[in-house]
């Protein structure tokens, strides 16, 4: 996720060290498919990270989530946005973000956004959600039914489907259930403030 190849959009997530344990985090990028190329910077005193994403849900708006300072089953979020195409980022809020592994997040819209926690075994799915463009930020609830606890764990990034939102929770990295071939699927008709289970699919339908 640390790059975006569209039609409309080239874009690059990269670091360039400083000298000491921070580096300055930069996304070039092209709008008139590699013709031209901008650079910004989106963190002048960044620390080396782990999970690296970038995206844009328009020509305007654009998000950045990255993590650092990683010791062992812990980590900084970093989540940057920009409504001028990627001139200039700003952090989504002032208050340090979660200390847990994430696995996936993301945005679906300008307001609403996930972040999925996970670690290196886990057991249960933990997705967090903000609906003021990642200023603060709620624990969603996920209802896994009995029979799939401990086996659907890790959610990924929901994606909008009909009139709800829909996203898919996989087994983790130690899956075993029918062969790990298999995710759960749950809905929200709330804006990702609560899930329920629908149904099991393959790993390839979506």
């Amino acid at each position: 996720g640390s790059y975006l190849l569209t039609e409309e959009r080239v874009a690059f997530l990269n670091s360039v060290g400083r000298g000491d344990v921070t580096e300055q985090l930069r996304l070039i990028y092209s709008v008139d498919q590699g013709k031209t190329w901008k650079k910004s910077v989106v963190d002048e005193s960044y620390f080396v990270n782990r999970f690296r994403k970038v995206d844009f849900l328009d020509d305007q708006f654009g998000y950045i989530i990255t993590t650092g300072e990683k010791i062992v089953a812990q980590e900084v979020v970093f989540v940057y946005i920009t409504t001028d195409g990627g001139q200039s980022w700003k952090p989504a809020t002032d208050e340090q973000l979660f200390t847990r592994l994430i696995a996936e997040g993301g945005f679906i819209n300008t307001e609403t956004g996930f972040l999925s926690m996970s670690g290196i075994n886990p057991s249960e799915p933990e997705l967090m959600v903000t609906h003021n463009t990642g200023k603060t930020w709620q624990q969603a609830i996920i209802e896994v039914p009995e029979e799939y606890r401990e086996i659907f764990v890790e959610a990924e990034k929901p994606f909008r489907e009909d009139d709800h939102l829909a996203v898919l929770v996989n087994q983790g990295p130690n899956g075993d259930y029918k062969g790990a071939k298999v995710k759960g699927k749950f809905i929200s008709t709330d804006q990702g403030v609560t899930w329920r289970f629908s149904m099991e699919v393959e790993n390839d339908v979506y």
